[in-house]
């Protein structure tokens, strides 16, 4: 390239120049525009995006508070405690299974200390536990059990000054009677009370053990006052002819067990015996002599 020709490059014709001095003017425009206009993006508030913003920095306390919060113990009886609340507790397998063969005998815990000699667990597991123990009213402390001890022997002695004892049959007691007893409020003699009603009358009193807080002191105590001294008038369960329904309320029946019984005598004839019942799968054999003074085999 020679000198002589660079000036030719610098030559426009009249369009040219008018399109190079418009192509400027835009650059310079531009240039301007960014440079004075604000091109950040401008945030809209909207009043539901608060809301909602507001409402989850209060969940997000609330699940902190769940948490940090420990599930709340209610009072329960020792010696009703399930698998799976001991296991919550802290107990093992072992002293749980200690416990529930201990109440299989008919047994209960009446303090900390007991609970602790039957389950054997560690004095710190007990100290955490302890104080969830709730135990029927006349064992919620040692003077309640020391005035008990006084009152039996008392009565013990009361009693060994006659030369009989007079017996109340237990079908015959009111609640008067019943109340006299240590240990027997309004609600417990309510409860059998109410048990008498539904049987129809009490064969044994054997049956006080199905009443409920009835502890076996307490037992104890009654069979020292009452017993079964005639079997009650009641109109007994004709096992051979009544239905299924009327069978399935009888106390002793499930309906399930009452549906076993209705086919085995479908199946195999009149029942004769209580021994006939005790064939039957899920029938109480240990209570099979009590169940049997209900029943007609006729």
């Amino acid at each position: 390239m020679s000198f002589k020709t660079i000036p030719t490059y610098f030559k426009f014709t009249k369009e040219q120049r008018t399109g190079i001095f418009f192509l400027f003017l835009i650059i310079v425009i531009l240039q301007l525009v960014y440079f004075f206009v604000d091109f950040s993006t401008v945030s809209k508030e909207y009043p539901e995006k608060q809301k909602w913003l507001s409402l989850q920095s209060e969940m997000d306390s609330l699940k902190m508070d769940s948490k940090n919060s420990k599930p709340k113990i209610y009072l329960f009886n020792p010696n009703f405690i399930s698998d799976y609340k001991g296991y919550k507790l802290g107990m093992s397998v072992q002293e749980i299974d200690r416990l529930l063969a201990f109440r299989k005998e008919n047994k209960y815990v009446n303090s900390a200390k007991e609970f602790q000699n039957v389950t054997r667990v560690s004095d710190s597991l007990l100290n955490v536990m302890a104080p969830y123990f709730k135990f029927p009213d006349w064992v919620n402390n040692k003077k309640q059990n020391a005035k008990f001890k006084e009152y039996t022997s008392y009565q013990n002695q009361a009693f060994a000054k006659k030369e009989k004892i007079v017996f109340i049959d237990i079908n015959e007691a009111t609640k008067e009677d019943l109340v006299k007893i240590y240990g027997i409020g309004d609600a417990i003699s309510s409860r059998i009370l109410k048990q008498k009603e539904l049987l129809g009358g009490f064969v044994s009193m054997e049956q006080m053990k199905e009443v409920w807080g009835l502890s076996p002191e307490v037992i104890e105590n009654l069979n020292a006052h009452f017993k079964v001294l005639a079997l009650p008038r009641f109109k007994k369960i004709e096992i051979n002819n009544v239905s299924l329904k009327e069978l399935s309320k009888f106390h002793y029946f499930r309906y399930s067990l009452a549906k076993e019984i209705v086919t085995y005598r479908s199946m195999n004839g009149n029942i004769k015996n209580v021994e006939d019942l005790t064939k039957i799968k899920g029938f109480p054999v240990d209570k099979a002599n009590l169940i049997g003074l209900y029943l007609d085999f006729n």
